[in-house]
């Protein structure tokens, strides 16, 4: 096997699998600081729950985690990429246009990597995929996986 060669199918999936859980657990990070002021350096208040910095630790929380265990995958994610591109386009943009400069390269991030999962889904291991699993005639899953419309 070549270097150059590209990988079986099957790691297309896993990996997207892998993504998709290390993505989603950090990105849950960023909702427990706000909503319950952890995990962070210095102590600081939570914010209010009822405010737009309140629903966005929730949307980070709450949708984090169900982007964690694969369920709804592809709404989630994409619900998730516009509340990060809004918190581009609100908070660091009228910083300054270049986001290396703004501190907004995790939100445009993020906002791509969760358009991505929009579209490719949550990969095989996933609550989405194991209902996929369960609706379809025993063998049919794996074929259909195998000839490239992988999981979700």
């Amino acid at each position: 096997m070549n270097i150059l060669d590209p990988l079986p199918l099957v790691w297309r999936d896993r990996t997207l699998s892998v993504l998709r859980i290390a993505a989603s657990f950090m990105f849950m990070l960023h909702g427990t600081q706000k909503l319950f002021g952890v995990p962070t350096i210095e102590p600081r208040e939570p914010v209010e729950l009822m405010s737009l910095f309140g629903v966005a630790g929730v949307l980070e929380v709450f949708g984090g985690f169900l982007l964690l265990i694969g369920l709804f995958t592809r709404v989630v994610a994409f619900v998730l990429s516009g509340e990060m591109a809004v918190a581009y386009f609100m908070v660091h943009l009228p910083q300054n246009p270049w986001p290396v400069l703004n501190g907004g390269e995790p939100a445009a991030l993020y906002a791509f990597l969760f358009l991505y999962f929009a579209v490719a889904g949550a990969g095989v291991w996933s609550v989405d995929a194991q209902w996929r699993r369960g609706r379809h005639a025993p063998g049919t899953y794996a074929s259909a996986d195998h000839a490239g419309r992988g999981a979700t």
